[in-house]
């Protein structure tokens, strides 16, 4: 009979001498990040938060022998957006900080590869300095993925799947957005209050001013949203639809296994020392690994 850590890839339903079990098999652990944060007036402050834990317990459930799932950090950075009400705001080093501490705490316990599996544009930074530091300050290794990335990886998806403009027609309660919430969670979409949103600065034509989920211009100006949204629909939702939102949710989550397949038995990379003379002190920041 199976070890239960063989076929649960919810971390939260182990216990904890499963969790020895699971790190034993090597598990990939996925650390869905999102915010509770306004996606205009037809979709729920859930957004970010549905989005990777679904692709993320997708993906688990494509390959549990590899993956375990951790439950959603649910506040993220979202200062920008607080003149739309409902938004949460989490302190850019709080929101760094706690997420570090989770992935301090799996590779404390044994787990050595790390997934950040974020739903919300303006945790990417952050998160990649998460991601950055897990690697270097543990002896784990950690990686970002933006959930809407997976789209890319395939490049004949997202030129059959898009029909809004680029850029603009897919970045914040957008086509892409809505339709994926249309398939996972369509009873809670005022179908009604759909509407396409403008990004003013998009609309100044510019070559180095300009946002898209997929790109953004060289030297794109990231203010208050309210500066440039009525709404806070940034893209066209007019064109979403469940179905695109199924083929988007499939796509996602088998790139994503796909992607830990990959991960789970790729060999660490290994540190070198090349220094001519040892150094006589220790690094100059904080390090919780032993050094390789």
């Amino acid at each position: 009979m199976p070890r239960r850590a063989e076929t649960e890839h919810r971390y939260e339903k182990l216990t904890w001498p499963e969790i020895n079990d699971a790190v034993e098999l090597g598990k990939v652990c996925i650390v869905p990040c999102g915010a509770v944060e306004q996606h205009g007036p037809h979709l729920p402050l859930d957004v970010d938060l549905i989005c990777p834990t679904q692709i993320a317990l997708g993906a688990g459930r494509a390959v549990p022998d590899k993956t375990l799932v951790l439950p959603v950090v649910a506040y993220g950075y979202t200062g920008h957006v607080m003149d739309f009400p409902g938004t949460i705001n989490n302190d850019f080093e709080h929101f760094m900080q706690h997420v570090l501490d989770i992935t301090r705490s799996l590779a404390y316990h044994g787990f050595k590869k790390i997934i950040l599996l974020n739903g919300h544009g303006s945790n990417m930074p952050n998160l990649d300095l998460v991601a950055r530091r897990t690697c270097l300050e543990t002896d784990a290794e950690c990686v970002l993925i933006g959930w809407w990335k997976l789209l890319t990886v395939d490049k004949e998806f997202m030129p059959r799947w898009r029909q809004s403009k680029f850029p603009g027609g897919c970045a914040h309660a957008c086509e892409l957005e809505t339709s994926l919430y249309l398939y996972l969670d369509g009873d809670n979409v005022r179908q009604d209050q759909i509407r396409n949103g403008t990004i003013s600065f998009n609309e100044e034509n510019s070559p180095f001013n300009y946002v898209d989920l997929f790109e953004q211009g060289p030297g794109t100006v990231v203010s208050w949203t309210s500066s440039y949204s009525e709404t806070g629909v940034l893209g066209e939702p007019e064109l979403a639809t469940a179905e695109k939102g199924r083929q988007a949710y499939d796509e996602s989550v088998k790139q994503l296994a796909e992607f830990i397949r990959w991960f789970h038995g790729r060999p660490k990379d290994q540190r070198r020392e090349r220094h001519r003379q040892p150094p006589t002190m220790p690094m100059p920041w904080r390090q919780l690994s032993h050094e390789s």
